[in-house]
């Protein structure tokens, strides 16, 4: 894979096929072809590897069913990515925050997945 657009979903097994660094590189170099500026173009490029990872792992996560029903909602999938990249960050920082409890995390994440919508995500910006 060579090029990454937000906008077309990437082949799944090409882009699992790319180690993590390489998904990065090539949403980094999305956002700066595109000339978006960003606060942190790495930060945000490494949500977007992490988010289009959970969509192209299919029914592993609720990401690919969570995109398309975003995508439903009116927003285009570069949007999509960017709201569930949004619960992503506020699980993670949430779970630095938490003691350790034993319980599997994901599933207080792929809860909110579930609950997010078009309009919560742009109550949240």
């Amino acid at each position: 894979m060579q090029h990454y657009d937000p906008l077309d979903a990437p082949d799944c097994e090409e882009w699992l096929a790319l180690d993590e660094q390489e998904r990065i590189a090539l949403a980094r170099d999305y956002h700066g072809s595109a000339r978006i500026r960003l606060p942190n173009a790495a930060m945000h490029a490494a949500m977007h590897a992490i988010v289009e990872t959970q969509i192209a792992l299919g029914d592993e996560t609720p990401a690919r069913r969570t995109a398309q029903r975003l995508m439903d909602e009116g927003l285009d999938r570069h949007e999509a990515i960017h709201a569930i990249g949004s619960v992503l960050v506020e699980f993670m920082t949430d779970l630095m925050k938490a003691p350790k409890s034993g319980r599997d995390p994901n599933v207080a994440y792929f809860a909110a997945l579930e609950r997010l919508t078009v309009a919560n995500w742009l109550s949240a910006r």
